[in-house]
C-alpha cells in the first residue's frame, strides 16, 4: 500500500502534521511494508491558477505554447502523485472557516476535466477512484458540534470536491479545540485515539 501525505501548514509543529504523522503510524502498523510519500504544500507551494494554464485546459497538448506546458507540469506532477497513492491522508489547518490558499491551489491543479473527471449524460463523474481518504484536521475552536458548527466550510467543501473527482471513501479526523485553554491539554490525545484505520 503507498500512502500519501499532504501538508498544507506552515508551522513544522502543527496539530495537522502531528495528527497526520499519527495516522500514517497506525496505518503502517496495520500494513506492515506500506510506503509513504510526503507533499509539503507550504514548502513548495504550487502556483495560483494563471491565464497560461486556464488556457492550456482547452488547447489540445500538442498545440500548447512552452508557458502552457510548463504551467501544465504541475497539475500533471500533483495527478501523477495521487494516482500512484492507494491512501492519501490530507492535513487541513483551519484558516479562518476555511482551508490554507495553499491546499486551495493544490486542489485546483487536481480538477481537471476529462483527466480527473467528466460530465456524462447522467451527471458528473469522478475519475479518481479506489483510494481512501483521512481528513487530518486541526482547529482552534470546536466545529465538529455546537455553536460554531456552522462555520466549519473546510469538511463540507473537502467532501464535495474530493467526490467530484472520485474519492468519496473519506474518513475526517478532528484535533479540536487547541486554542481553548480547557481543551487544549486533552486535543490531541483525543484525536488520535479516534483514528480508525
Amino acid at each position: 500500500m503507498h500512502i500519501l501525505h499532504i501538508i498544507s501548514s506552515p508551522r513544522p509543529a502543527s496539530f495537522s502534521i502531528q495528527l497526520g504523522h499519527q495516522i500514517i503510524e497506525k496505518l503502517l502498523a496495520a500494513h506492515p511494508g506500506s510506503t509513504v510519500s510526503e507533499r509539503n504544500l507550504a514548502a513548495h507551494p504550487l502556483p495560483h491558477l494563471e491565464e497560461a494554464y486556464l488556457q492550456s485546459l482547452y488547447t489540445p497538448p500538442a498545440n500548447h505554447t512552452p508557458a502552457q506546458q510548463v504551467a501544465m507540469r504541475h497539475s500533471d506532477e500533483a495527478i501523477q502523485e495521487l494516482r500512484a497513492a492507494d491512501v492519501l491522508v490530507l492535513g487541513a489547518p483551519f484558516y479562518n472557516f476555511g482551508i490554507p490558499a495553499t491546499l486551495k491551489s493544490w486542489i485546483d491543479h487536481l480538477c481537471r476535466p476529462s483527466v480527473t473527471f467528466r460530465y456524462t449524460a447522467a451527471g458528473p463523474e469522478g475519475l479518481i477512484l479506489g483510494k481512501k481518504v483521512y481528513i487530518a484536521l486541526a482547529s482552534g475552536g470546536v466545529y465538529s458540534e455546537g455553536p460554531m458548527a456552522g462555520y466549519d466550510f473546510v469538511v463540507p467543501y473537502l467532501r464535495a470536491t474530493l467526490g467530484f473527482l472520485g474519492l468519496t471513501d473519506v474518513e475526517v479526523v478532528r484535533v479540536e479545540g487547541v486554542a481553548i485553554p480547557e481543551l487544549a491539554a486533552s486535543a490531541l490525545p483525543k484525536a488520535i485515539a479516534s483514528i480508525q484505520v
